[in-house]
């Protein structure tokens, strides 16, 4: 399965990733496209077999805070909107963590780590052992190999409580930890705390993954106890790089041996509809993790060429382009102006060297304008290390677009850059400046 890794109608951000037996669970946000607000009412979880990470399967609804029409709302205390969940088990107990805006966070169990969720309770604790006003924004949630149970939350400041962990709900006195992560003026913002906390235990290491207060990262600290104080090591993956960009949210978990981050993408040239990615990591013996690039891999080592394509999976995004939904069947890469850049990473196109072309078809939709694609591959400009390959006009209007391009071996990036082609008259070209040359939809290589 590609970026983004659930079907790609679906938006599931602040994606929490949770193996449970042989099944690895999302449980995020839910979006919707166009909206003005992040996040929903309610809650839903997507899960896949560790054998197979293509396949996923929704499991429905599994928390409300509103009625609808197939659900009753899961609480009574507050209906507003559902932010960054977590779950986690306990004594063959599944428990949710819902951070709920603007009201008192609650926590949910069911037998079964889908759901549905019933709730249980609102945290229970004395004002002066809790912080965050007691919302527990963001709340993560790590079961220790002893047992005891950790929650991690805030918004601009980190903070941890240890919860009782029968009830898995109220907060021992005194457990109360502030400012985990260094947050004082003296530290870079991209280091500071900002939200988004995300426990791990690796192997004797606690890590604490958590969106900083500057730019679209997921950053990470350390520490050799649960309670910090943590140090900040570095950040694994930044959403804005070469990407429009915005907040990100997610986590690490490791399956079949590999170790993947998951995060989020936006859409619609917005800062909502946020769509679920992943992408492999590896964990050093020093505990570090190396920054990775977003791809257009998610689970796979690499894309087939001679599949078509969709361009929403494209991983670069440059020139004021940007994915949007035309309908539940059909999103594009659209206002492909000059200059604009779309790219994936990576194809594998094999080892038959026995033909020196082959033909790229594209479907475009049209804006009126004539354009030029450039098909580069390894970098989008030739300053950069890239390699052209061939060129594309996209015409005025809606279809498909053929070229003939070299053909290539072996594993690549590919992307695509777009040129105007400017009328000669001069009055028509200042018309024709800055004007979008086209949308992509999709695209494949025939040989």
């Amino acid at each position: 399965m590609a970026n983004p890794i659930l079907p790609l109608w679906e938006y599931i951000p602040d994606g929490e990733p949770r193996q449970f037996g042989d099944r690895v669970y999302i449980y995020g946000s839910h979006d919707r496209f166009g909206a003005s607000d992040f996040c929903d009412y309610k809650l839903k979880v997507w899960s896949a077999s560790v054998h197979d990470l293509s396949r996923w399967i929704c499991h429905g609804h599994c928390f409300h805070t509103r009625p609808d029409t197939d659900h009753p709302a899961s609480v009574t205390h507050t209906g507003r909107e559902l932010y960054a969940p977590d779950v986690v088990e306990k004594d063959g107990k599944y428990y949710l963590y819902t951070y709920i805006l603007g009201s008192k966070g609650c926590v949910s169990v069911s037998d079964r780590p889908e759901g549905p969720f019933t709730l249980l309770s609102t945290y229970e604790y004395a004002p002066e052992d809790a912080g965050d006003d007691g919302i527990f924004n963001d709340a993560g949630v790590l079961v220790d190999d002893d047992g005891r149970v950790y929650c991690y939350y805030g918004f601009e400041h980190s903070y941890m409580n240890e919860l009782d962990g029968t009830s898995m709900y109220q907060v021992l006195p005194g457990s109360l930890r502030r400012h985990l992560i260094d947050d004082s003026e003296s530290v870079p913002e991209e280091q500071r705390f900002f939200e988004a906390s995300s426990p791990r235990k690796i192997g004797d290491t606690y890590y604490l993954i958590y969106s900083p207060r500057k730019g679209s990262r997921l950053a990470y600290a350390t520490s050799d106890s649960p309670a910090g104080p943590f140090r900040y090591r570095g950040y694994i993956i930044d959403n804005g790089a070469d990407y429009p960009g915005g907040n990100n949210h997610g986590s690490l978990c490791q399956i079949a041996g590999q170790w993947y981050i998951f995060y989020h993408r936006m859409t619609n040239n917005t800062i909502t509809s946020r769509r679920a990615c992943a992408e492999r990591v590896a964990i050093l013996p020093d505990g570090t993790i190396p920054p990775v690039e977003m791809t257009s891999l998610g689970f796979a080592e690499s894309l087939s060429p001679y599949e078509i394509t969709k361009a929403e999976i494209a991983c670069v995004l440059t020139g004021g382009c940007f994915v949007t939904e035309k309908s539940l069947f059909c999103r594009i890469v659209t206002e492909i102006g000059d200059g604009s850049v779309i790219g994936y990473k990576y194809f594998d196109f094999g080892e038959d060297a026995a033909t020196e072309t082959m033909e790229l078809a594209v479907r475009i939709c049209g804006t009126g304008c004539r354009g030029r694609l450039h098909i580069m591959i390894d970098a989008p400009d030739p300053a950069q290390g890239g390699t052209e390959i061939g060129t594309l006009e996209t015409g005025l209007g809606d279809g498909e677009c053929r070229t003939r391009v070299k053909a290539v071996t072996g594993r690549h990036s590919l992307y695509f850059r777009a040129e105007l082609i400017k009328p000669e008259n001069d009055w028509m070209a200042e018309f024709f400046r800055g004007r979008s040359i086209c949308g992509m939809e999709e695209f494949v290589f025939l040989k």
